[in-house]
């Protein structure tokens, strides 16, 4: 996969591309492959490697471009001359760190860094993708297994793997130092997926999901402590190297006093593995001495103490520093030179090829196998396979979209854009995408920026509110219906202003809309109306541009027109396109903690005390696990089969998992028909319905009301709904 790629059009320091691809072995990154200009560099399991040598612990790789070197014996950070920083861990398997400046425009499987989170899952051919599984696709190179694994079946593995990330969520381990620094259940839920899926080594890929949070809350300056002797994660070192989690090595070598090296001036975080103790340096891959033993490093190799002559000059190594006399004294006028080799790019000829990354020389051999040509049917020059396999001009070629072929000249909606094939590419324009926020069940949010986080409070909190002319607010209150206080329904109040600041509210309770507040003489019919429409009630402000869709429980979407980024607030986030800084405070200050962010949106009235802990219902309710998974694996059956490639089923398969962990059987059922139904809603936007509910799965009674002889009522699930001018038109159930 190409995982990250220079935008077109802009380029790095002196005009040169970056790109860094990633090469999996089943469910674990094989290699890291970062190519800067000229230069290639390969990442794996306890090796780095520069036009095919090694680059040990001891070795520092500089070129025009970019300076690496190794911080512990599990990482190595690589230093731009553009700015961007890249940490890879290869050790005990291999992961990737990207740090880019701002003004770094990208694509590839990190998203366009553009500030725009809407288009992070744009195609290779130039389309926003809706599923994560196409969208990875898309950026393969080479061949690819497509059957690419999303949930563990293995239970006996996932029990291992619960109960060992359970660390992280024990409110009295280690972990919970960082518990209000670093929300901790995507850690949580990513640690199971891992160990999990492994076939072996379970419990090392446990330990490195522990890890990652543990790396997390250093990058936030929170040090969990020695985890790794409290969950049996320990780890040895060779020879005189001891483990630390506070290594450093690029500052810490033999080499980082010779006087090429620039190491000393790079800072980096301490990171973990094994050093050397206070003191001494790493001379030797296994070998710490002290400063006064160190051996010197130059470009053609290395000396150890004293002097010697080395390309024509005097030169002395003291204390690892080299130093030579200023002049190249190299017989009959040669000069010194540095060389480096040059990749060369080679692509397929497919129509499919047009739009995918190139491949660098060097690893055509690696991707493809030891023959560059294979045998097989391929169009003749000036030709290009389409995805029918017929062979077209490159003006004639296909283009691929959610798994479905488009002619040349055809057009599609993708992320509100309209979108044209033409040339194996597609080319979109239009404008951004109305904000669409979502809350339902116990706490399931989705922000107008796309965050997806969980906050179960039982008071009542502002979901969002006009920041600056106050013409409009919305809060939500949970109605709990058991002793656990399972919410199993959802209160909405909708506070509206108009011009001459008359104001009226809203309330959206018991299945019905009641209106407060109200004056007389006032016509509120030219400010706000009401429809019921199907199994929802919408509350449509046209002059606003604003929709409030609310399925009477636990469900409601609130809709806002692109006016309106940037310019609100709330447990929504402020629709600025950022997702990085929607958790901001009422008081305009960006959080990491979900309890102190949903605590701050807490209205004064009525009051209530706050949230003080993170709730794991299935931990709570272990007995319902099993059961919650089984039932929620609909969201992955044949039945939303044709949804798939258009909305990412993950997040709601989670979510689903989360609400049916519930209180009592009852309210079980509650959570999980609430979180299905806002999967298939999901389908309904993409323009694919999804019959789901049977008399035996959340069953919808419409026929209850007819009355004797008539047959008036039934249940869809998805009629065409339009009514009003630009107020609403889609399919709700």
């Amino acid at each position: 996969f190409v995982l990250n790629d220079r935008a077109e059009g802009h380029q790095s320091v002196k005009g040169s591309n970056w790109n860094v691809i990633i090469k999996f072995s089943g469910v674990k990154i094989e290699s890291v492959n970062l190519t800067l200009s000229e230069d290639t560099y390969t990442f794996s399991l306890n090796s780095v490697q520069h036009g095919g040598n090694d680059i040990t612990m001891t070795d520092l790789s500089q070129t025009e471009h970019a300076t690496i070197c190794w911080q512990s014996s599990m990482f190595v950070v690589v230093h731009t001359s553009f700015k961007m920083k890249m940490q890879v861990q290869v050790s005990p398997e291999v992961q990737i760190y990207l740090y880019l400046q701002q003004n770094e425009q990208t694509k590839g499987l990190c998203g366009s860094y553009n500030h725009n989170t809407q288009d992070d899952f744009t195609s290779s051919s130039g389309i926003v993708e809706n599923s994560p599984h196409f969208f990875a696709l898309s950026w393969t190179v080479g061949t690819c297994k497509t059957d690419i694994p999303q949930v563990c079946i293995n239970a006996d593995n996932e029990k291992y793997a619960r109960d060992k990330c359970s660390h992280l969520n024990n409110i009295s381990g280690l972990f919970a130092l960082c518990h209000n620094y670093v929300p901790v259940a995507t850690y949580f839920e990513a640690c199971v997926q891992r160990t999990c899926q492994s076939a072996t080594d379970l419990l090392e890929r446990a330990c490195v999901g522990l890890g990652n949070y543990a790396k997390a809350c250093a990058n936030k300056g929170v040090y969990i402590g020695d985890w790794r002797a409290e969950t049996n994660c320990s780890t040895s070192c060779p020879s005189n190297l001891i483990f630390d989690y506070a290594m450093q090595a690029c500052n810490n070598t033999c080499r980082s006093f010779s006087s090429h090296d620039s190491t000393g001036v790079i800072s980096d975080d301490p990171v973990e593995g094994c050093g050397c103790p206070s003191g001494t340096h790493l001379d030797t891959p296994l070998k710490c001495s002290p400063r006064s033993l160190c051996n010197c490093h130059y470009p053609g190799g290395i000396t150890g103490p004293g002097s010697k002559i080395i390309d024509g000059r005097q030169c002395i190594c003291e204390n690892g520093n080299l130093r030579c006399s200023d002049v190249c004294d190299c017989p009959h006028g040669q000069i010194c030179v540095h060389c480096a080799q040059t990749p060369v790019d080679t692509t397929q000829r497919t129509c499919e090829s047009l739009s995918k990354p190139s491949l660098p020389q060097q690893y055509i051999t690696e991707y493809h196998g030891t023959n560059i040509c294979i045998s097989g049917c391929y169009c003749p020059e000036g030709q290009y396979a389409n995805h029918n396999g017929s062979c077209v001009t490159r003006e004639k070629c296909t283009c691929k979209f959610s798994e479905e072929v488009y002619a040349p000249g055809e057009t599609v909606t993708s992320n509100c854009k309209k979108c044209t094939c033409k040339g194996g590419q597609w080319y979109c324009t239009g404008g951004p995408c109305p904000g669409t926020c979502e809350v339902f069940g116990n706490g399931q949010y989705k922000t107008f920026d796309s965050k997806r986080y969980h906050f179960d409070g039982h008071c009542q909190y502002t979901l969002v509110e006009d920041a600056s002319s106050q013409l409009f607010s919305i809060q939500a209150e949970s109605v709990p219906c058991c002793d656990e206080a399972l919410t199993c329904s959802r209160a909405i109040s909708v506070n509206l202003k108009d011009e001459i600041q008359n104001e009226v509210t809203l309330i959206l309770r018991d299945r019905n809309v009641t209106q407060k507040d109200l004056k007389s003489g006032i016509n509120y019919q030219q400010l706000y109306s009401v429809h019921t429409v199907g199994l929802y009630i919408i509350i449509s402000v046209n002059n606003l541009g604003l929709n409030v869709i609310w399925d009477k429980q636990t469900k409601v979407k609130i809709e806002l027109q692109t006016k309106w980024m940037g310019k609100v607030r709330g447990l929504c986030g402020n629709f600025d396109g950022e997702l990085m800084n929607d958790m901001m405070t009422s008081s305009s200050t960006v959080v990491s903690s979900t309890l102190e962010f949903g605590n701050s949106w807490k209205t004064a009235v009525p009051p209530c005390s706050d949230v003080t802990k993170e709730l794991f219902p299935c931990e709570h309710h272990s007995y319902c696990y099993a059961w919650a998974q089984k039932r929620c694996m609909i969201i992955y059956s044949d039945t939303f089969k044709d949804c798939h490639p258009k909305v990412d089923r993950e997040p709601y398969y989670q979510a689903c998992i989360l609400e049916a962990c519930s209180c009592e059987f009852e309210g079980s059922f509650l959570g999980f028909c609430t979180a299905v139904a806002a999967y298939a809603d999901a389908c309904a936007t993409q323009n694919i319905c999804i019959k789901w509910r049977t008399p035996d799965r959340c069953p919808v009674y419409c026929d209850f009301y007819n009355k004797e002889g008539e047959c008036s009522w039934h249940y869809e699930a998805c009629p065409h709904q339009t009514f009003g001018e630009n107020i609403f038109s889609g399919w709700l159930e």
